[in-house]
């Protein structure tokens, strides 16, 4: 009976809670106080540990409940329940989202938007080349780091060399830890 309980305690918080884990902190303090699966100092000492563990807040909380309440099948009857409401509401708009794909206004639409998201990530890269390579102390410009200059133009001939060799994109997580490798040697 614990385990539907928890799978439907945290089916509820998942599907009525908006803004993100940290908006579903509320309900579940209420919910998990009021069941008596734990007192709020306990569920404090878990909410802080699920902000330190890597991965959604939400699932981390719901596991960590879940598996102090009913062991390891209640970790997976809370995380179930927390993660059900929205697999099933991207369900929902993904198939709703496939017929107005069709739409040659959609189409349209989506088509015209693609340069101002490029011209976005873009702007942002550069603001964040700039950030790097000349720092911005308290309204004045310090010295020009060469060696930051120096990294992101060999990341991005490395880059573009791969490409060109292999006729596709690098893995993202390759180039981050070249980077971080790289940032290592230089720095």
């Amino acid at each position: 009976m614990i385990y539907l309980t928890l799978f439907y305690t945290f089916f509820l918080i998942g599907l009525f809670t908006f803004g993100g884990g940290y908006a579903m902190i509320p309900m579940i303090s209420e919910q998990v106080t009021s069941h008596g699966w734990m007192e709020l100092s306990e569920l404090q000492n878990f909410i802080a540990v699920s902000e330190m563990t890597p991965g959604p807040f939400a699932i981390n909380i719901a596991t960590f409940v879940g598996s102090q309440t009913g062991g390891i099948f209640g970790a997976v009857c809370a995380t179930l329940g927390v993660i059900l409401p929205s697999i099933i509401i991207i369900i929902i708009v993904a198939m709703i989202l496939n017929k107005f794909l069709a739409n040659k206004f959609v189409k349209g639409a989506l088509f015209g938007v693609r340069p101002i998201v490029l011209s976005l990530i873009l702007s942002t890269a550069i603001v964040f080349l700039f950030k790097a390579v000349i720092p911005y102390n308290g309204g004045k410009i310090s010295t020009f780091n060469i060696e930051a200059f120096t990294l992101f133009i060999m990341l991005v001939s490395l880059a573009f060399i791969y490409k060109c060799k292999r006729k596709k994109a690098m893995n993202p997580i390759v180039l981050l830890l070249i980077s971080g490798l790289f940032g290592l040697i230089i720095f």
